[in-house]
């Protein structure tokens, strides 16, 4: 009886939607009609045909569970009730509402429909589905692919409807199409299908909701793509001979839709293999590289070179791989999930990767035609600088271990061999003398790197990999045979040319007799006493300073000075330069010094004439421009070293020269121009000895500031406002374009920065370059520029040294060569910078080898440069091409570096925004300013193996699995909005981390009910820098800092924590930490706590401080005289910093015992210190004093003006302090005859004089 009943119900709703199905039909038909559409609004009838299909679906999926179905539903029969009143005849309207109403609320869907029913339900999908990927998510390729995936399945239902296919052939698949179609309609239930009314909720409620549902739209297509697989392989057993023309018709669409289709799906397999199944689990990398593979087949599918009657064939083997690929990863997700062994799945995998290799071959051989031969031309103008950056480009692939390398990783290895046997031959020969094969070499070597890197990112990848990467190979083989030919040759006849010898002619600076000579007037008095007065032994007085700075200018001006003169009995001015014979220097002294003009003949030994010809006398000798100590060494042979006060002037850029030469007095670096000695220099070149009118001192004077203190830059502005009226709109212009006339005079300003760029080794250019990416005046810190530097791959650590180490050594060089300045003020860290006009010549240089850019308002063109900045939203809208994953941009793909700052990205934006194909990415700086990394983003960003340095900011709670597919990574920085992120596990995976960097962050999760097992042999040692951290007593994180034995700075909130076995707070045993130099901690006071704030002060620290710290930061800590006593221990410490911190009963009195020995730098910010009393060895080698805050203290303890080390007191709101700062500097002078320590108050203000 029940089920009689059941039948019936299921009859009656039949006759209902069969009812309902024929009154749509008609009014579409209606709708249709050439007649009526003249008279209809197009919009309206759209959004009329959309809405019927709505219900339409609906009510044939009504057997499910929707949340608010009869609502909905309610709703959209209104809407369309609305839109048809006007249209429709009485009767007609009458009969299709009454029809939706029944349907609506009578309708009783069978599960298991008929095929009319199911035909009817895949296309009202496809109207949906269409409607999404082309109205409300334009561009978004997922909707473009389920769009696709819903019309290939109708069409394809639609042929076994019509007869075309027989049952039987489909009759395995037949049951997915219902399930496809169920889950199609679940996620476009949720996801909305009015335009309107979704972007209006978006907007109000959930802006976060696009994101949501492209993630969800992701695992959907996961589900549904496999079905359009059993489809394609049908088509091609059973139906590929049809002569239907339908089934050929399908077949073609087939054949454009589907490479897309797979391509996408891969990508969302890819990515979510990462996201369950750890990169270490057996067999994944083998499943990584085969799916690498089939994307480069899939991703740029040259269609002009494949065969024509074989397309068909080759995409039925992808999809066959793809399917069976597809089901290694789920066997695997299962057995995991299981903790089931995958013996089985390995040995499958490795059946399928002999099936990849025949599909190579075959393709090569088989399926695609043979291309045009692939050639590359050399853009760039610096071929070493390029083959330096192409030898660490290599080396990083093959250390890389990502699955897009492993295809070629053999290729790779023979050209990084070849490139090296080639490099070592042109260390030591000369490009110039070989310039027809050494610009063939940069040719192959640029088409190699081109090749590969195509390859890596799935640019023409496919026929890069079977043809055009054998071929360069070849070619590079051919030139290395080539190269070896000539090394032998070259052998033979002993004709090995030095490097760049001889060096490029400079042209010889002009010392004329009326060049004006301003400021460095402290500094020439220094160098007057010095040549004048001092030992009788001979002296080097050597001037250091970066290119323009005034070396020449300063040492012509002593030199002519007239003490000068008339206390030597011989003078002689050698100008050196790169390049310069040994001989005809030492000829051209000897002239000076003999007032012969006559010419030495060839065999005369001048070097033993000089020494003789000096020897005996008083003697002046300036060396300009020395390059480098050989030189040196050969000049300065001859000159003897008699007791007659004898002494040389070197000028130099090379500190290394200047600390070489040094004999008595060490080197000075010369400072730049103050601003008022550059407005000196102006007025006198302008106005001679006439003084500058009232109107245009205001202006003179912001021209001078501009100058930047280069005197270089200086003269030649002057030289500008000196030919030219005087007048204050005149000199307004050349405020406003003073950047444009010095770049007018590139060739006398640009040439002097050249020669020193000329001179560092290829390794430094690209460190040197990389300054220019960032805005002028940005101060770097070191720690930046390890992450950088090492981020981009230009510096990388070697067997004896690691990466810091390195950065270090190469900054050393640079400011050496005078073109970085260093910053390094006591208590400060040391920092970095570019003089404005070497930052210039820098990015002139990077722009020309296409090294990097700004985003600016026009288009990047086609060769865009390895790395690109983008600093606001606009720059960012006018070149989104590069992050939309629908174009296939050949330069972006390319991108080594990206960086973007800026407003807020935009959702409608933000939903094609893509990373995925930035598959060379090394550096990538999202500021969280431009984009808060979603789910979805950040898996894509996991996909991105290459990676080295990634700052960006999210809110999540836990690193997510795919995290472990970064593990070349080395710098992470994350600023994280939803709370303490924890770190474990995932941090074990990035085993090449050194620097961690986390706005708040712990070990573990305090919530958690199970802990975390580590093995016990788990250490990340690489990692020197972690922060910032926060840590409470756990008994799991009693022993954690032993898993990183290397780092070196460490920065976490301790949380209050009570140690009851010791009766005193809990804090972190560091001592393990050997390697430790920075420590930053604070401390965070438990209201909760049972023990009192006015007793916690009185309990001491268990402290366990490594002994090799440096550097010590406290702040908000309550200390005793016992815990201030552990510290002083501290014996390497220099730099000791307390912030807010409650000292026992508002006293520090330092006993004998308390011997800071080794500190530079005390920094108290001590609101509540109101007693100091300091013993006469408490700070035996201090240097610098900071008080900041302490209201309460009276006066600086006297005895702070018997530590002669002492050099600056700088007071901070404190003016309390100002008097007995003074009275200790009185006392310092008194003491130590001179006024070296200094009082300075905010800003490094000096307070007193």
């Amino acid at each position: 009886m029940e089920k009689r009943k059941d039948n019936e119900e299921t009859n009656n709703s039949l006759v209902l939607f069969s009812a309902l199905s024929k009154d749509i039909a008609d009014v579409l038909v209606y709708l249709e009609n050439e007649e009526n559409q003249k008279a209809l609004d197009k919009d309206q009838v759209e959004k009329l045909k959309l809405k019927m299909a709505f219900i339409c679906t609906y009510v044939q999926l009504s057997y499910s569970d929707f949340e608010q179905f009869e609502d909905i539903m309610t709703r959209k029969r209104q809407e369309v009730e609305k839109l048809l009143q006007p249209l429709l005849d009485d009767d007609v309207f009458t009969s299709l509402t009454s029809n939706m109403d029944d349907c609506i609320s009578l309708y009783k869907s069978d599960a298991i429909m008929m095929d009319e029913q199911l035909d009817f339900l895949l296309l009202n999908l496809y109207h949906l589905s269409k409607h999404h990927a082309e109205k409300i998510f334009p561009g978004v390729t997922q909707y473009e692919v389920l769009q696709n995936v819903c019309g290939n399945l109708r069409d394809f239902h639609g042929l076994i409807v019509n007869g075309c296919i027989k049952h039987e052939t489909v009759e395995n698949v037949l049951p997915l199409f219902q399930l496809m179609a169920e889950r199609v309609g679940h996620f476009l239930w949720e996801d909305q299908t009015d335009e309107d009314s979704r972007l209006s909720e978006l907007d109000a409620d959930e802006p976060n909701d696009r994101v949501s549902r492209l993630f969800k739209l992701a695992h959907l297509l996961l589900k549904i793509v496999p079905v359009e697989l059993e489809v394609m392989h049908i088509c091609y057993t059973n139906l590929k001979a049809s002569t239907s023309a339908e089934v050929g018709l399908f077949i073609k669409q087939l054949l454009e839709t589907s490479p897309d289709i797979l391509r996408e799906y891969l990508i969302h397999l890819q990515e979510h293999m990462v996201s369950v199944i750890t990169p270490s689990t057996s067999g994944a990398r083998n499943i990584h590289v085969m799916l690498e593979f089939l994307l480069i087949i899939l991703s740029d599918m040259p269609k002009g070179f494949i065969h024509h009657d074989k397309l068909f064939d080759l995409l039925d083997r992808v999809g066959t791989l793809t399917r069976d690929v597809s089901t290694l990863v789920h066997d695997l997700e299962e057995k995991l999930r299981n903790k089931q062994g995958n013996d089985q799945t390995n040995r499958a995998t490795l059946d399928l990767l002999k099936d990849i290799e025949l599909l190579k071959e075959d393709l090569k051989h088989v399926y695609l035609k043979s291309p045009d031969s692939y050639q590359c031309f050399f853009p760039m103008s610096d071929g070493p600088l390029f083959m330096h950056m192409l030898h660490l480009h290599v080396n990083d692939l093959l250390d890389s271990n990502a699955y897009s390398v492993s295809l070629i990783k053999e290729e790779i290895e023979l050209v990084k061999q070849d490139l090296e046997f080639i490099r070592s031959f042109f260390v030591d020969a000369e490009q110039g003398l070989y310039k027809d094969i050494w610009a063939r070499i940069l040719d192959v070597a640029y088409e190699a790197k081109d090749v590969i890197d195509s390859i890596i990112v799935r640019d023409n990848g496919l026929l890069h990999l079977l043809f055009s990467l054998p071929i360069t190979i070849k070619k590079m083989k051919l030139i290395k045979e080539e190269v070896s030919d000539l090394h032998e040759k070259i052998l033979k006849n002993r004709g090995l040319i030095v490097v760049n010898s001889p060096k490029k002619p400079v042209e010889s600076k002009s010392l004329t007799t009326d060049k004006i000579v301003v400021g460095f007037e402290e500094e020439t008095k220094w160098i007057l006493r010095k040549l004048t007065s001092g030992p009788t032994d001979l002296d080097v007085i050597s001037i250091t300073g970066m290119p323009g700075s005034g070396k020449t200018t300063l040492a012509y001006k002593v030199y002519n000075d007239k003490s000068v003169s008339s206390h030597f009995d011989l003078h002689a001015w050698c100008t050196v330069d790169q390049g310069c014979d040994e001989k005809k220097l030492l000829n051209k002294i000897f002239k000076q010094v003999s007032d012969s003009d006559s010419k030495l003949s060839e065999d005369i030994d001048v070097a033993d004439k000089l020494r003789k010809q000096l020897y005996g006398k008083r003697y002046l000798i300036v060396l300009d421009d020395v390059w480098d100590t050989t030189t040196w060494d050969e000049l300065t042979r001859p000159f003897p070293e008699s007791k007659k006060g004898s002494r040389i002037i070197l000028t130099t850029r090379e500190k290394e020269v200047a600390l070489h030469g040094k004999l008595n007095t060490d080197p000075l670096d010369l400072r730049l121009l103050r601003s008022e000695e550059s407005w000196e220099l102006l007025q006198k070149r302008a106005f001679g000895n006439e003084s500058c009118p009232n109107e245009l001192l205001d202006v003179g004077k912001e021209i001078a500031e501009n100058c930047k203190g280069l005197p270089l830059v200086a003269d030649l502005i002057a030289g500008v406002i000196a030919g030219r009226e005087k007048k204050r709109s005149v000199w307004l212009e050349v405020l406003n374009n003073s950047h444009s006339f010095i770049l007018k005079n590139e060739v006398e300003v640009m040439k002097v920065i050249e020669i020193s760029y000329d001179h560092l080794s290829d390794h430094l250019k690209p460190c040197l370059l990389y300054f220019a990416s960032w805005p002028k005046d940005t101060i770097m810190t070191i720690y930046e520029l390890n992450g950088f530097l090492g981020g981009e791959g230009f510096v990388g650590k070697t067997e004896m040294k690691s990466m810091e180490e390195v950065v270090k050594i190469y900054m050393d060089d640079l400011i050496s060569s005078s073109l970085v300045i260093c910053f390094n003020e006591i208590g400060e860290y040391p920092t970095y910078q570019l003089h404005d006009l070497v930052h210039d010549y820098c990015l002139i240089k990077a722009r020309k080898e296409n090294l990097f850019d700004r985003i600016r308002s026009s288009a990047p063109s086609d060769l865009l440069p390895r790395q690109i900045t983008i600093d606001d939203k606009e720059h960012f809208g006018l070149n989104f091409v590069m992050f939309d994953s629908n174009k296939k941009r050949h330069s972006g793909k390319h991108l080594y570096s990206l960086g973007i700052n800026g407003d807020q990205l935009d959702d409608s934006v933000s939903d094609a925004f893509h990373l995925r194909h930035l598959r060379l990415l090394r550096v990538l700086d999202l500021d969280n300013s431009f984009i808060m990394v979603n789910d979805s983003l950040l898996n894509e960003i996991c996909m991105l193996n290459h990676l080295r340095y990634l700052r960006i900011g999210t809110e999540v709670k836990y690193l997510p699995l795919s995290f472990s597919n970064l593990w070349n990574l080395e710098i992470l920085s994350v600023n994280n909005k939803e709370s303490t992120l924890i770190l474990l596990p995932r941090i074990w995976d990035l085993v090449k981390l050194r620097a961690l960097f986390v706005s708040a962050c712990s070990f573990f999760d305090m919530d958690a009910d199970e802990s975390i097992l580590i093995a016990e042999d788990t250490k990340l040692e690489n990692l020197r820098i972690l922060g910032e951290l926060v840590i409470s007593y756990l008994k799991d994180t009693k022993n954690i800092f032993k898993r990183f034995p290397n780092l070196q700075v460490l920065q976490f909130e301790l949380k209050e924590s009570w140690d009851y076995s010791t009766e005193q707070y809990w804090f972190p045993k560091l001592d393990c930490l050997t390697e430790l130099e920075q420590l930053s901690v604070s401390f965070e006071s438990s209201n909760t706590n049972h023990i009192g704030s006015s007793v916690a002060t009185n309990r001491p620290w268990d402290f366990h401080f490594p002994s090799n710290l440096k550097q010590l930061l406290l702040s908000d800590f309550p200390l005793t005289s016992d815990s201030l006593s552990t510290i002083a221990r501290l014996h390497n410490l220099e730099e000791l910093s307390l912030y807010d911190a409650i000292i026992q009963g508002e006293e520090w009195n330092m006993g004998e015992e308390d011997t800071f020995m080794n500190l530079k730098f005390l920094n108290l910010c001590l609101p509540t210190l109101s007693k100091w009393e300091v013993g006469e060895e408490s700070f035996p080698n201090l240097e610098k004093l900071k008080l900041q805050g302490c209201g309460k203290l009276e006066e600086i303890p006297p005895s702070f003006g018997d530590i002669y080390s002492l050099k600056f007191i700088k007071i901070v709101k404190s003016p309390q302090l100002e008097y007995s700062a003074l009275k200790i500097k009185e006392y310092a002078e008194e003491m130590r005859g001179g006024s070296e320590l200094q009082i300075l108050g905010q800003k490094n203000i000096p307070l007193f004089k």
